[in-house]
C-alpha cells in the first residue's frame, strides 16, 4: 500500500484475533480471500483471541515476538491484520517488527486500487487512499518531524510533514470538486430517465455473490467477472427489454463487505446512489454461502447507511448449483414475488428472474377486451404502436376486436394524446381501481 508493488506476489504473514464481541469478529476465511484477491501469497495465519486490543499494538507483546520470529521463518516483510489497526498501532508495530503492516482497510482500498478501471472509480479510490493516508502521514517523516536552521536549511517554516498534509488537503479538494462533477452528471442522466419514465434496476450484494455473471447473463454482457472479491468496481449501466414494462435500466454496483471502511462507502457514494435512487433492488445471495445470512445484514447495513433500505428489493438466491436445488419463486402471502433461486453461470432459472422483474415493476398492468369502429382507426393505431394487442378479429359488421393487455400508464397518456375518456373503454371492474395517474 503506496509502495511500489513487485512483479511477484509479496509474501506476509497473516494476523487475526477474535474477540468476544461478536460484532467486532471477522470471518479469516474471507481475509484469506482478501489477502489472494490483492496478490500477496500467505505464508502463515497467526491466530488467538483476545477481551480487548492492547492499545499499543493490538495484539499484546507475546504475539509481537511470535510475529518476529514467524516473519524470519518465512523470510516475509510484511504483515497484514484482519482488523483495522490506529495510526499508533500501525506505527508500533513496524518499528518492532522492522517490516510493513498492513491493516483490513488498507487491504481493501489496495484491492480498490488494482481494480478500478475508469476515471470515476480512480478518483475514488484515490480520495479513499488519500484520507487513510492523511492520518498515516507521521510514519514516513519522523526523520524530518523538526524544523532547521543554519545556512541552506532555512525553509518556508513548515515542516515536511506539514508541507505533505498541505498537499494532500489540496488533492483532496481537487477530487472532491471533480467527483461532485461527476455526482451532478449521474444525477442529471437519473433524472433524464425519470422524466423518460424508464425504470431502474440495481444489482447489489455481498462481494463475490455472483452479480455479475448475472448481470451478463441478463444482458449478454462481457463485464469482468470472476470468483474473487471486489471483481466489480466501476458501475455499469447496460438496457435491458422486460415483458409488460419495456426497456429498463440495469446497473451492476459494487459488492459489500463485512466492516465497509465508511471512507470507502463516502468516496463511492456517487456509485452507489444509483442504488439508493433505483426503482428496484435485486439483492445477489450466494445461497451457498454458510453465513449468506450475515452477508444480508452486511448489505442491509450498507443499504441503510445510504439511504436506500427502502427501495423495494427483489432477492435472488444465486449460486443453486453448488446446492443442487431446483429453479424456483418464493412469494409472499399476497402473491408477489419475494425471492427467485437460480444459478446465473449455468442460465437456469433466468426466466424465472425476467418474470419476477416484470411482475415487480408492471404493478399496475390492465387486461381487457375492447371493440372499435372502423372510424377509430387512430385508437387502434395507438394500440398496436405500444405493443399492446394480444390478439386481433374482425365481426360482420367491419368492427374491430381487440384483446388488449398494457401498464395504465401508457394507456391513459394515450388516452389524453387522442382526447378520450379512458373509462369509456375500461371495464367496470378496471374503473374502480385507484388510478394514481389520473
Amino acid at each position: 500500500m503506496f509502495f511500489e508493488r513487485p512483479d511477484a506476489g509479496e509474501t506476509a504473514v497473516l494476523v487475526h484475533v477474535d474477540f468476544q464481541d461478536e460484532h467486532e469478529r471477522e470471518d479469516p476465511g474471507e481475509f484469506l480471500e482478501l489477502v489472494r484477491s490483492a496478490g500477496a501469497e500467505p505464508a502463515t495465519l497467526l491466530s488467538g483471541s483476545r477481551g480487548r486490543p492492547d492499545p499499543r499494538s493490538f495484539i499484546g507483546s507475546g504475539k509481537v515476538e511470535e510475529l518476529r520470529e514467524a516473519l524470519a521463518v518465512h523470510d516475509a516483510e510484511l504483515v497484514i491484520f484482519n482488523h483495522a489497526l490506529s495510526p499508533s498501532q500501525e506505527r508500533n508495530l513496524e518499528q518492532s517488527l522492522k517490516c510493513r503492516v498492513l491493516d483490513r482497510t488498507g487491504l481493501i482500498l489496495d484491492i480498490f486500487a488494482q481494480r478500478a478501471r475508469t476515471h470515476e472509480g480512480k478518483l475514488q479510490v484515490e480520495l479513499a487512499q488519500l484520507e487513510y493516508m492523511s492520518t498515516r502521514l507521521v510514519r514516513g517523516w519522523t526523520h524530518l518531524e523538526r524544523q532547521k536552521g543554519g545556512i541552506g536549511l532555512r525553509g518556508p517554516g513548515e515542516t515536511q510533514l506539514e508541507t505533505d498534509r498541505r498537499l494532500l488537503r489540496g488533492r483532496i479538494k481537487a477530487i472532491h470538486k471533480r467527483l461532485d462533477k461527476v455526482r451532478s452528471q449521474r444525477s442529471q442522466n437519473r433524472r433524464a430517465r425519470s422524466r423518460a419514465e424508464i425504470p431502474s434496476v440495481s444489482l447489489v450484494g455481498y462481494t463475490n455473490a455472483g452479480k455479475s455473471t448475472l448481470f451478463n447473463a441478463l444482458t449478454a454482457s462481457r463485464v469482468y467477472a470472476a470468483d474473487q472479491l471486489f471483481a466489480t468496481l466501476d458501475p455499469t449501466l447496460r438496457r435491458l427489454e422486460v415483458e409488460d414494462v419495456g426497456p429498463v435500466v440495469l446497473a451492476d454496483t459494487v459488492g459489500f463487505i463485512r466492516h465497509l471502511p465508511h471512507k470507502l462507502v463516502e468516496a463511492f457514494q456517487a456509485t452507489l446512489q444509483e442504488a439508493a435512487e433505483a426503482s428496484l433492488l435485486v439483492h445477489v445471495i450466494d445461497a451457498a454461502d454458510p453465513d449468506r445470512e450475515l452477508n444480508v445484514d452486511q448489505v442491509e447495513g450498507v443499504l441503510d447507511e445510504i439511504g436506500a433500505l427502502d427501495v423495494p428489493t427483489l432477492k435472488v438466491m444465486n449460486k443453486i448449483d453448488l446446492l443442487d436445488s431446483a429453479p424456483r419463486i418464493e412469494r409472499d402471502g399476497e402473491g408477489r414475488p419475494e425471492v427467485v433461486w437460480l444459478s446465473a453461470r449455468q442460465d437456469r432459472g433466468l426466466e424465472l428472474l425476467e418474470q419476477a422483474l416484470s411482475e415487480c415493476l408492471a404493478d399496475d398492468i390492465i387486461d381487457f377486451d375492447v371493440t372499435l369502429a372502423p372510424e377509430q382507426g387512430r385508437l387502434r393505431a395507438g394500440l398496436h404502436e405500444l405493443g399492446a394487442v394480444r390478439e386481433e378479429r374482425f365481426d360482420d359488421q367491419g368492427r374491430t376486436l381487440l384483446e388488449v393487455r398494457l401498464p395504465r400508464r401508457d394507456f391513459l397518456q394515450l388516452m389524453a394524446r387522442l382526447g378520450e375518456r379512458a373509462d369509456d373503454y375500461l371495464p367496470v371492474a378496471l374503473q374502480d381501481r385507484p388510478v394514481w395517474e389520473q
